[in-house]
C-alpha cells in the first residue's frame, strides 16, 4: 500500500458540489482506504487570471493501484464530471492532480510525481499541509496567493 496525495479544484458551476463528487468518487471505492480530506479553501487563478476564483481541496489514501493506473482513474474522474479542457490553466468544472504517491518518483511523457509545480502553489500546499502537516514548511515560503479556508 502508498500513501498518496491528490489535489482536487473546480472553479465553473458549483465548485463545492463539484469537489463532493470527486471525493464521493474516491471514498466509494474500495481501492481506496483511509481517506483524509482537507478543508476547502478558495484561491485565486494562476497562470491564466481572467477567471473565475477556484474552490481547491487535498485528499490523502492508501492505495495498491500503480501510478500509470491511478492516472487513468483520475482522469476518468475528470470525463465523468464532464470536464472540458479549453485551454491550459483554463476553467475547469473539475481538476485532479495526482501530487505524491508513497516516496515514487515517476517521470513519464503522460505523468511526473510528485507535481512538478505543487512547491510554488499555495492553492495545492494549504490544503496539503492540513492533512500532512510536513508540507507546511513548504507553504510558510510562499508569498500570500490569495488562499482563504472556507
Amino acid at each position: 500500500m502508498e500513501k498518496v496525495y491528490i489535489s482536487l479544484g473546480s472553479n465553473i458551476g458549483d465548485r463545492t458540489v463539484n469537489l463532493n463528487r470527486a471525493i464521493d468518487i474516491f471514498k466509494s471505492d474500495k481501492k481506496f482506504s483511509n481517506i483524509t480530506v482537507s478543508s476547502f479553501y478558495e484561491t485565486d487563478p494562476q497562470g491564466y487570471i481572467d477567471q473565475e476564483r477556484f474552490i481547491n481541496c487535498a485528499i490523502g489514501f492508501y492505495t495498491e493501484i500503480k501510478p500509470d493506473k491511478l492516472l487513468e482513474y483520475c482522469q476518468d474522474i475528470e470525463k465523468k464530471l464532464k470536464r472540458v479542457k479549453l485551454f491550459r490553466w483554463g476553467p475547469r468544472i473539475i481538476d485532479v492532480d495526482i501530487l505524491i504517491y508513497g516516496d515514487k518518483t515517476v517521470n513519464t511523457g503522460e505523468l511526473i510525481i510528485p507535481h512538478p509545480r505543487m512547491f510554488e502553489r499555495a492553492f495545492v500546499l494549504a490544503p496539503l499541509s492540513e492533512i500532512d502537516s510536513s508540507y507546511y514548511k513548504f507553504l510558510e515560503k510562499l508569498p500570500d496567493q490569495g488562499v482563504k479556508r472556507i
